[in-house]
C-alpha cells in the first residue's frame, strides 16, 4: 500500500514525529508547509496526517492553509490514520483538538479513518479529539511526556499495520 505522511509543524515536534513515523512504515514524507497543491494526495492509498494545535484548540498554521486541498481532494477509498501533538497541561481542555479539523474534513470525502487511541495514560480535561472513549488518533504530548514519543509512536504504527491487514 503506497503510504504518505503529510504534516504541518510549527516548532519541529510534529516534523520529528512525522519522520519517526516515516521511518516505521517506508512512507513518503510530505511538510504541508512547502506544498502548493493537494495534488500528493491523490497518489497515495493511504494518508497519515499530523498537525499540532495551538493557542485555545486551533489547527496549526501550515494546516489553515493546505486543509482547502482536503475539502477539494476525492478521498473516496482512501485510508486516513492520523495523529496530532498538543500540551495536556498547558492547553487541557484543549488537547490535541487540532486532530479534529482534519478529521471532520476526510470523513466528509470519503475517507476511512484508522489507528484511534486510547486516552488512558493521558491527564486533559478535555479534547474534540474523542469519540467513544477514544482518540481519533495518537495523541503526543512532547511539553509533558515526551519520553513516551517513541514508545507511543511504535506501538501506533504496528496498530495501523494490524488494522490493515484485518480489513485486507
Amino acid at each position: 500500500m503506497k503510504t504518505a505522511v503529510f504534516y504541518g509543524s510549527t516548532n519541529g515536534n510534529t516534523a520529528d514525529a512525522a519522520s519517526k513515523i516515516k521511518k516505521r512504515l517506508n512512507a513518503d514524507l510530505y511538510d504541508v508547509g512547502k506544498l502548493n497543491s493537494g495534488d500528493e494526495l491523490a497518489q497515495y492509498d493511504m494518508l497519515i496526517l499530523g498537525t499540532s494545535t495551538w493557542y485555545d484548540g486551533d489547527l496549526q498554521d501550515d494546516w489553515e492553509s493546505f486543509i482547502a486541498h482536503l475539502k477539494s481532494a476525492d478521498l473516496s477509498g482512501k485510508i486516513v490514520a492520523l495523529f496530532g501533538m498538543g500540551d495536556q497541561e498547558g492547553y487541557g481542555s484543549d488537547f490535541v483538538n487540532g486532530m479534529r479539523f482534519i478529521y471532520d474534513e476526510v470523513i466528509e470525502k470519503g475517507a476511512k479513518v484508522i489507528g484511534s487511541w486510547p486516552i488512558e495514560g493521558y491527564s486533559f480535561e478535555s479534547s474534540n479529539s474523542v469519540i467513544d472513549g477514544k482518540f481519533i488518533g495518537l495523541a503526543l504530548d512532547e511539553d509533558n511526556q515526551s519520553d513516551l514519543t517513541k514508545s507511543r509512536i511504535e506501538s501506533w504504527c504496528a496498530q495501523l499495520e494490524d488494522e490493515l491487514k484485518a480489513s485486507a
